[in-house]
């Protein structure tokens, strides 16, 4: 069976006076034409990642709203998540190829799933590469089923791209972040273009009190009598933290104290991390001033909120990025952000609001060396970028779409005729059982 993720109650009243009460009323309006829809979110892991918190989030929310919501995972071993990672990788334009051998393990995997897909939902909404040849392989199709993307794929591999492709044609739509990620020749005919956002009301995101955010940051070693720049990401080589130490010790030779923290979460779909996390270390290990953290030495998501809400900036140095929720999670505690000018981040820091954005390790220190040594300029910043975050990537507004999409997929559902389904079913399953027979 695949495996339910327990979540806890949410209440959307809780948002009242946090969120603009007119995409609160909005949504409940919206949820009341849809009341008593079961909805099933599919991912690869319940930990780790953005996707994971906005379904901690999502998903209790959906059920407040009257609607049945759950949330699954995927099973697969190291060997399958090495592979996704690797498909991962190349749908934002890594070279490289999957032998046939992989592939093959990869759609196995996807057969092994599927029969625990059981009839029963209306919606079924899978999350990025890793379960994405699932809706080829289910004999029902009476749900709707919904691919979320949410990566960079605008430039993908063509070996990587031309291999996928045939899988996405069982869906009924598609979200991604920006209409620029929509890869060449997408199969899907209905598109959605919906920004991820962050839970204003989680652990990492709840104002905490100054005094115990410090005293959080103390007891785990760094000093709040120096300043501080923290970046909180994967260890992905996308996030580029080696290229963010390279930029921090160019502000050093300016600023000798600074310090530099390097907060991650490690994900068990992404194996890849443990590389590059070896890679940070033995760059960093001699210098005294860099602390580096993951989830695995007891620091999560309290520790993230007051890196967040306590750090002089934040550093969101990305090659690639889907959205980039950690600079939302920033910009919502007021913290000015020097991140990469890519993905979904320029839409959270347009010009004059929020931060800097940067092309280049040295554009990056430039940025870093201004705002800490102009602490008025940094605090407007953060103010600005907070309130972006309140109109534009808080929860409500995110569920709010999703849920204006759902509705349109049912609204075209009773329309459409029965047998062009049966069609696409049929040609999905040939074409994979085709290619996990080879």
């Amino acid at each position: 069976m695949l495996d339910v993720v327990d979540i806890g109650d949410r209440s959307l009243d809780a948002y009242r006076g946090v969120a603009p009460d007119e995409q609160l009323d909005e949504l409940v309006r919206v949820a009341q034409r849809l009341r008593g829809a079961r909805i099933l979110h599919v991912n690869a892991t319940s930990y780790g990642g953005g996707v994971s918190e906005i379904l901690r989030a999502c998903v209790p929310l959906l059920r407040d709203l009257g609607l049945e919501a759950e949330w699954k995972i995927i099973r697969g071993d190291d060997a399958f998540f090495q592979i996704t990672k690797r498909l991962h990788n190349g749908l934002q334009g890594a070279p490289g190829e999957l032998s046939e051998t992989e592939k093959a393990l990869y759609l196995g995997n996807a057969q092994l799933n599927a029969p625990h897909l059981a009839e029963g939902y209306d919606f079924v909404v899978v999350h990025d590469p890793q379960p994405a040849a699932i809706a080829g392989l289910v004999h029902h199709r009476s749900s709707r089923w919904i691919w979320r993307c949410h990566i960079d794929t605008s430039h993908p591999n063509p070996a990587i791209w031309e291999f996928l492709t045939p899988y996405l044609g069982a869906y009924d739509a598609a979200v991604f972040t920006l209409e620029s990620f929509i890869p060449p020749r997408f199969p899907i005919r209905r598109v959605a273009i919906l920004p991820p956002a962050i839970d204003p009301l989680s652990p990492k995101n709840l104002t905490l009190p100054k005094e115990l955010a410090r005293h959080i940051l103390e007891w785990i070693g760094v000093r709040l009598s120096r300043p501080l720049v923290t970046q909180v990401s994967r260890f992905d080589k996308w996030k580029d933290p080696l290229g963010v130490v390279a930029a921090y010790r160019l502000v050093r030779q300016h600023i000798p104290h600074l310090q530099l923290a390097l907060v991650s979460s490690m994900a068990l779909d992404d194996p890849e991390a443990w590389d590059i996390y070896e890679k940070v270390r033995a760059e960093t290990t001699d210098d005294h001033l860099i602390h580096v953290f993951t989830n695995l030495v007891g620091v999560g998501n309290v520790e993230v909120n007051a890196f967040q809400s306590l750090s002089d900036v934040i550093i969101q140095k990305s090659l690639r990025e889907g959205f980039g929720l950690v600079v939302s999670e920033a910009l919502w505690k007021g913290t000015p952000v020097v991140a990469g000018r890519v993905g979904g981040i320029p839409m959270q820091i347009p010009p004059g609001i929020g931060g800097i954005l940067v092309d280049s390790v040295e554009e990056c220190a430039d940025a870093l060396l201004h705002l800490l040594r102009h602490p008025q300029t940094a605090r407007t910043l953060g103010a600005s970028g907070r309130e972006r975050v309140r109109q534009h990537f808080l929860m409500p507004r995110l569920l709010l779409d999703e849920l204006l999409l759902l509705e349109a997929l049912a609204v075209e559902r009773a329309a459409s005729a029965p047998t062009a389904s049966l069609q696409l079913e049929n040609e999905a399953e040939s074409r994979l059982a085709g290619d996990v027979g080879h």
